[in-house]
């Protein structure tokens, strides 16, 4: 089967979407389907490279850190991609590239998948001046875009409820991104470990709760300082990931006297991701923006319990008592916080579990998912054209 991806992001670019897309392409790959990519390229020039069409784009930091915009009609690459004549054109973002993957899929008559990433709900800072304009806003432009596609892929149920809230009426369908366990399971190299601990400056008997993610307002990361100002002496806050709030951040820590306990290591490659969730004896978020949270179920592939905000997105993921806590109130936090610490036999048990829960978001489970929808739509179309 020949497989179109499309995305605003790709590779070198590190977030969820990314992650998602790039699991994705490769467990279609290993099951032996042509699986190619329509993505924005970081400079004004388009090209072709390693099944990746990447078209000419302009930076849009203004709009949002960090992202571009198409700065081309791309006639030239779509006419390439209609030659190509891709079975199915599955789609991951709703501005720039969004259009040519609509454009494509009804050129050559293929089914548009869509997947939605992104609860622009929680980004109304960034688009309006208010909040109650931008969540009308979210949802009417929602709305209009998914009614242009033939199927829509929610992550989890927090996703789908919110799609249906606002009235779209295409088919959705559960299926949650998957990641590479085998990348994150954990290591024997200790010595590695170490290494990294001690460049870090992170004492070797100190107790390690580890971020990863975009230092951003939607993240909530200034709730993690709060609630860690009343953490001991011997725990350090690893913070890994950069963005636009992280000047705030480095302000807040040093305002709360922290500046020996946090710790900010920056964004760093994927590949070095792993070895940063290997530092940490638990992992802790405060987002309520997530759409799935890739990193928590990354954490659990680590092998590190989970301790986090409440939120609908970790329904069956981070189940209390088991694999870590969800915490609603700076209480129930301290109170899961010091049995973490405090319970090394618990401790074990519960990164035991976190293992055996990431095993059900394999990325060759998310690839069959994803294969089996592609399937359906192809038959259904060929039936109707029929």
């Amino acid at each position: 089967m020949r497989i179109l991806l499309t995305s605003d992001a790709y590779i070198p670019t590190t977030n969820g979407v990314v992650t998602s897309i790039v699991n994705l392409q490769q467990g279609l790959s290993q099951m032996g389907h042509d699986v190619r990519i329509l993505t924005l390229a970081h400079s004004h020039t388009s090209h072709y490279q390693n099944g990746v069409w990447y078209l000419r784009s302009l930076n849009s930091d203004q709009l949002y850190p960090g992202t571009r915009i198409r700065g081309t009609f791309a006639k030239k690459i779509v006419r390439e991609i209609i030659r190509w004549n891709p079975d199915v054109v599955h789609s991951q973002c709703e501005f720039s590239t969004f259009s040519l993957a609509k454009r494509i899929a009804r050129s050559v008559g293929a089914p548009l998948v869509h997947t939605y990433h992104t609860l622009y709900e929680d980004y109304t800072d960034y688009f309006s001046p208010s909040e109650r304009l931008g969540h009308i806003m979210a949802q009417r432009f929602s709305k209009r875009i998914l009614s242009k596609v033939d199927y829509v892929i929610a992550p989890t149920a927090k996703t789908e409820r919110l799609l249906h809230s606002y009235g779209v009426n295409k088919p959705i369908e559960i299926v949650p991104s998957g990641i590479d366990l085998a990348r994150f399971a954990p290591t024997n190299n200790h010595k590695e470990t170490e290494t990294l601990r001690a460049s870090l400056g992170i004492p070797k008997e100190n107790f390690v709760m580890v971020y990863v993610g975009r230092l951003a307002v939607e993240k909530r990361v200034d709730e993690l300082l709060s609630l860690f100002s009343s953490a001991k002496t011997n725990h350090t806050l690893l913070l890994v990931g950069d963005g636009p709030q992280r000047q705030d951040l480095e302000q807040l820590v040093t305002s709360l006297g922290l500046q020996r306990q946090v710790i900010f290591a920056g964004m760093q490659n994927q590949e070095n991701i792993p070895a940063y969730y290997h530092l940490g004896n638990m992992f802790c978020s405060a987002s309520t923006s997530e759409a799935q949270g890739l990193t928590y179920i990354e954490a659990l592939a680590s092998g590190i319990p989970v301790l986090c905000r409440a939120d609908d997105c970790l329904t069956g993921v981070v189940c209390d008592g088991k694999n870590g806590w969800q915490y609603n109130t700076k209480e129930e936090y301290q109170t899961y916080l010091d049995l973490l610490c405090n319970d090394n036999a618990l401790l074990a048990r519960l990164s035991e579990q976190a293992l055996k829960t990431s095993e059900s978001y394999a990325r060759e489970t998310f690839a069959s998912s994803m294969l089996s929808i592609y399937e359906k739509l192809i038959k259904q179309s060929r039936l109707y054209s029929a």
